[in-house]
């Protein structure tokens, strides 16, 4: 397999794709605000006609996602989808289509930052029994991790989910962010979700990597072949892994999660980095950012 291409902008390559799976944080926006050179990147990519899909692992809703664009700095509408893993995660807990979620039982313990405002609405429209105590639970949903607390501090809840043997729904499979006002690191559910396997427990999600949600955006443009399909993402256990998976092209924006493992200006796939040496996919592309 040889090393991804490094490119400095979309335009290198624009004439060879026509759909674009767009990661958000790290790559459009850093949580607060959209990064100026991606506003303008959607921009040109409109003007050359290109279909955008935002297709993220936040485990808000997808609503909740699409009101907040504006806020960001991006038109809603030059977006055709948005989907996000915990839409993903809702609705499946709905429908229950997978044989994972068939028979979960009722009582749910909701893990989530109490002053977060979507943690809590997520439970709106779920025909769950929502409990505080984790010894009435038939299973763990796991959305959204609190700033105040350290990955060590979840094992308590774990280890007594794993004593009472209760699945793990996962809503947002990410294992870190970075934070943007201190850019430092910051763990997200999936790295609960990781401990909680490592421990013995059973755990579903349905966001990246999964190629669940890559079929579930583009099973409506079935006349695009995968070959004119990108996706862009920061993460490479997440966004990379799940288009190697899915059978389509990506870029890795290496100004994000992973941004120590490659220069800032010119970002090249060393082998001889002992992260990237254990990595046995690799992104088509590289790029230091989401700019055209």
């Amino acid at each position: 397999m040889s090393n991804p291409k490094t490119i400095k902008s979309l335009f290198e390559i624009i004439n060879k794709y026509d759909l674009f799976l767009i990661d958000q944080w790290g790559v459009i926006h850093d949580g607060k605000k959209g990064y100026p050179h991606a506003i303008k990147c959607v921009e040109k990519l409109i003007q050359y006609k290109k279909k955008l899909i935002i297709i993220s692992n936040s485990s808000k809703r997808k609503k909740t996602t699409v009101n907040r664009l504006p806020k960001l700095g991006f038109n809603k509408s030059d977006f055709i989808e948005v989907m996000t893993s915990g839409e993903m995660i809702w609705e499946e807990l709905n429908l229950k289509l997978f044989n994972f979620t068939k028979n979960l039982g009722n009582n749910c313990f909701h893990i989530t930052y109490s002053n977060e405002e979507d943690g809590y609405r997520y439970e709106k429209g779920l025909k769950y029994n929502f409990v505080k105590n984790i010894e009435n639970a038939d299973f763990i949903l796991g959305c959204t991790t609190s700033p105040k607390l350290k990955i060590l501090d979840y094992i308590p809840i774990l280890e007594k989910g794993i004593a009472n043997k209760l699945p793990f729904v996962c809503a947002n499979p990410d294992f870190e962010t970075v934070e943007s006002s201190s850019n430092n690191k910051i763990f997200c559910m999936g790295t609960v979700a990781k401990l909680y396997k490592d421990l013995g427990g059973s755990v579903f999600f349905l966001g990246k990597p999964s190629i669940e949600i890559y079929k579930k955006v583009t099973n409506t443009f079935k006349n695009i072949k995968k070959n004119r399909i990108l996706a862009i993402g920061d993460s490479i256990f997440h966004d990379i892994k799940g288009a190697y998976d899915f059978g389509v092209d990506s870029i890795l924006i290496t100004s994000g999660i992973h941004s120590s493992n490659f220069n800032k200006s010119r970002p090249i796939w060393n082998s001889k980095d002992i992260f990237l040496s254990k990595i046995d996919f690799k992104p088509t592309y590289l790029s230091s950012k989401f700019k055209f």
